[in-house]
């Protein structure tokens, strides 16, 4: 069985930095991306980023373009999400995922695997 589990989040001050980590237990059979989602208080889930496994091909929300970056690392089969100049309206519980498509990283359909999350806790 699959596990997708995610670590790296904490409590920061705003402006400051996190790297999130998400490793497979084992690469999703047929998962040719994955990406990294997040859900607010009383919020829909929202996408953050995504990438390839084979090129490393990226996608980012607009809202944090320029602030994140995300990247692989296949031997390991590990995904970080590396987070700077964070604002409060980052906080959120932080969900890596695997997709079984390269395309629309941005749908949260095309995810098969999810981790069981990561606080991210951004303070003013």
């Amino acid at each position: 069985q699959v596990q997708l589990v995610e670590s790296g989040g904490g409590l920061v001050q705003a402006g400051g930095s996190l790297r999130l980590s998400c490793v497979a237990s084992k690469r999703p059979s047929g998962s040719l991306a994955m990406g990294w989602f997040r859900q607010a208080p009383g919020k829909e889930r929202e996408f953050v980023a995504g990438i390839t496994w084979n090129i490393g091909a990226s996608r980012y929300a607009d809202s944090v373009l320029g602030r994140f970056t995300i990247s692989r690392d296949t031997a390991e089969n590990t995904v970080y999400l590396d987070m700077s100049n964070l604002k409060p309206e980052d906080t959120a519980v932080y969900y890596c995922a695997s997709a079984y498509t390269a395309t629309e990283l941005q749908n949260g359909a095309t995810y098969n695997y999810w981790g069981q999350g990561t606080q991210v806790t951004v303070s003013s």
